[in-house]
C-alpha cells in the first residue's frame, strides 16, 4: 500500500517502510496529523524504486523486511543517499540492532510497541536535521574560525569530533562521551544540549565520583521525608529535575551496582520511585554520560552492568587528548588568556610557546587552562614568558633559554 499525502503539505515528506499494514497505517496517521506528507512501502524493492525520484526528508525503516534485512538496507541507503536521514523501527529489547543501526548512520530509533509521542518526536527531530543539512557548510566555516558550539580547535582530531557532534546533536539518543580527564567532556555534553530540541529545558549535571556511595540513589532519584536518618523533607533528585531536558552523568563508571540497576529501569520505563517512596514518578530526559574508564573492561570484571552499558553507548563520542590535537595548543591558550583577562591583551612569548608545544599535557585542556591562569597572575602587564609557566613545563626548556623576570 502507498499512502501519498504529499500534495498540499509543506512540513516535509516522511517515508515508512514496514510490511505490517496495520502498524504502518497507524504510524502514518500519527505523522500525517502533525502536518507531514507520508508515503508507505512494504518492501525494500518498492523503496528503492521510489528513491530514484525525489528523496524524502526522513525514512522510518523497519529492521525486518520480507526481501531484505533492515540494517543491510540502511547501509545501502547511506551509501547511495548519504544525506538521507533514517530512523530505525525495532523490537523493544533489540539492543544489538539499535547499536548497529546508530553505527551505520541512523539518526534515531523507535521501539515496538510504538508510543505515539516517541514516534512523533523522533520524526520531527529527524525532519529538522534533514532541513538543516546546509549546516555542514556552516560547520566548516565555524571550524575555520576555530570554534564549534563553544568548543575551540582546528586540528583534524577535534574536527572529527565536531562532525560527529553535528550528526547526533539533533537526535535524542543516549550519548556516551569517552576520553581522558580534562578533555572537555562536560563542554561537549552542554553542546549536545544547547544544540538540540531540549535546549530551553534544564541541563542537569552530576559527578558520580563526587557522591558518597550511600547517597548516590538519593541524589539521582530523590527521597521522601523520613526515608532515612536526617531525611527531614522531600528531596527532588537529578533525574526528576532533568524532566524535559538533559541529564549529564559525569564519571558514570563510578556508579555502584545497585544504582546501575535502578538507572537501567529508568531508561527502560522512564519512571522511578524516590527512596522511601511508594508511587512512580515519570521523567522524560535525554541522557548523556561521560567516563574516563574503559567501560568494556569494567563490564568484563563485573564492575559495570553489560545491559546498562549498551543502553548508554547508543552513540559513542571519543574525545582526543590534547597531545593528539596538533596545532590546538596556541589557539586554546590564547582563548583562555582572552577569557580570563578580557580587559587585557596578553600574548605568549615565542619561548613560552615552544615549551608548551613540547609538553604532552597529561591533564589535557584543563591543565592548559590552569597554566594560563597561573601565568596571568605572574606576568603583570607584559606577555607570558617562560618563567611564568608551571615548573613541569619550564623543565622542558633548553638550558640556554632566556629567563623572564616575574613582574609585580
Amino acid at each position: 500500500m502507498v499512502q501519498n499525502t504529499r500534495t498540499g503539505h509543506s512540513s516535509g515528506l516522511v517515508v515508512i517502510v514496514d510490511d505490517d499494514p496495520d502498524m504502518s497505517d497507524l504510524v502514518a496517521s500519527w505523522i500525517a496529523e502533525e502536518g507531514f506528507a507520508v508515503e508507505v512501502f512494504a518492501s525494500a524493492a518498492s523503496l528503492r524504486s521510489a528513491l530514484d525520484g525525489a528523496a524524502p526528508d526522513v525514512v522510518l525503516l523497519d529492521v525486518e523486511l520480507p526481501d531484505a534485512q533492515g540494517l543491510e538496507l540502511l547501509e545501502e541507503i547511506r551509501t547511495t543517499h548519504p544525506a538521507m536521514h533514517i530512523v530505525m523501527m525495532t523490537a523493544n529489547r533489540d539492543v544489538e540492532n539499535i547499536v548497529g543501526a546508530m553505527r551505520l548512520g541512523a539518526v534515531d530509533y523507535v521501539a515496538k510497541p510504538f508510543d505515539r509521542t516517541r514516534v512523533v518526536t523522533a520524526t520531527k527531530n529527524a525532519v529538522e536535521r534533514s532541513r538543516l543539512a546546509g549546516r555542514v557548510k556552516q560547520l566548516e566555516s565555524l571550524v575555520e574560525t576555530g570554534s564549534y558550539r563553544g568548543i575551540a580547535g582546528r586540528s583534524p582530531a577535534i574536527r572529527r569530533v565536531f562532525a560527529e557532534l553535528d550528526h547526533v546533536v539533533a537526535s535524542d539518543v543516549n550519548v556516551l562521551i569517552l576520553g581522558e580527564s580534562g578533555t572537555g567532556k562536560e563542554l561537549v555534553a552542554r553542546a549536545l544540549h544547547d544544540g538540540g530540541s531540549r535546549q530551553k529545558a534544564p541541563f542537569v549535571a552530576i559527578n558520580c565520583a563526587a557522591i558518597p556511595e550511600a547517597l548516590v540513589e538519593s541524589e539521582l532519584f530523590g527521597h521522601e521525608r523520613g526515608a532515612f536518618t536526617n531525611a527531614t523533607s522531600r528531596h527532588v533528585g537529578s533525574v526528576e529535575r532533568a524532566h524535559g531536558g538533559t541529564l549529564f552523568l559525569d564519571e558514570t563508571g563510578e556508579l555502584p551496582l545497585p544504582a546501575q540497576a535502578k538507572l537501567l529501569r529508568v531508561l527502560q520505563e522512564r519512571s522511578f520511585r524516590r527512596v522511601g517512596g511508594t508511587s512512580d514518578v515519570r521523567s522524560d530526559f535525554r541522557l548523556v554520560c561521560a567516563t574516563h574508564r574503559d567501560l568494556r573492561e569494567s563490564v568484563r570484571v563485573g564492575r559495570f552492568r553489560e545491559d546498562l552499558y549498551y543502553r548508554l553507548a547508543v552513540f559513542e563520542l571519543d574525545l582526543p587528548p590534547l597531545r593528539e590535537r596538533a596545532g590546538d595548543v596556541r589557539l586554546l591558550a590564547e582563548r583562555f588568556l582572552a577569557e580570563l583577562a578580557p580587559k587585557r591583551r596578553v600574548e605568549l612569548s615565542s619561548e613560552a610557546f615552544r615549551v608548551m608545544e613540547r609538553h604532552d599535557w597529561p591533564g589535557n585542556v584543563r591543565e592548559l587552562r590552569n597554566a594560563m591562569e597561573r601565568a596571568l597572575v605572574l606576568c603583570g602587564d607584559g606577555p607570558v614568558e617562560l618563567a611564568h609557566l608551571p615548573p613541569s613545563l619550564r623543565r622542558l626548556a633548553p638550558s640556554e633559554a632566556p629567563r623572564a623576570e616575574v613582574r609585580p
